[in-house]
């Protein structure tokens, strides 16, 4: 009878460290008669999670900045939502398919759909946002909002 073992998590299927509970005495057993790696395979294939992307958000006296690695990132694979108080980054990093899989010694980089929103932590206005990408950086400027400013509208006679 086959020993099932508890899903890992994204992160430990990315890190490729794995978690064992006692019963386990840290060591791997085959699953359904596939060594270790061909199992890992199959859950990443099971389960088409979205990789999230790191970032750096900070503040100048008139704007937040983010920046985002996404090199490999085609520019038509990206897609950036901003609304006052948020940013939505998604997109898809293609893997090319020349490679034989047999051929790897490492395979570590995220190949796949990503995703990453971000809380702003001030009001900006969505209509002056600029983003750009050098060398694989993502930098998104975000104007804030002044809510001190003040504007006087004249009143049309009717």
């Amino acid at each position: 009878m086959m020993k099932k073992f508890k899903k890992p998590s994204f992160l430990e299927r990315l890190s490729g460290s794995m978690t064992f509970n006692d019963n386990d005495e840290g060591n791997l057993l085959q699953e359904e008669g596939l060594e270790s790696n061909e199992r890992d395979a199959k859950w990443m294939e099971e389960e088409a999670e979205e990789g999230q992307l790191t970032v750096d958000v900070y503040q100048m006296p008139n704007e937040i900045i983010i920046k985002s690695m996404v090199a490999g990132v085609e520019p038509q694979d990206l897609e950036i939502s901003i609304t006052r108080d948020m940013v939505t980054l998604k997109g898809k990093r293609q893997e090319q398919k020349t490679i034989m899989k047999e051929d790897y010694f490492f395979k570590e980089l995220y190949w796949g759909s990503f995703s990453r929103t971000i809380l702003l932590p001030a009001e900006i206005d969505p209509d002056g946002a600029e983003a750009s990408e050098r060398h694989g950086l993502l930098t998104i400027r975000l104007p804030k909002l002044d809510k001190n400013k003040t504007q006087q509208i004249k009143v049309k006679a009717g």
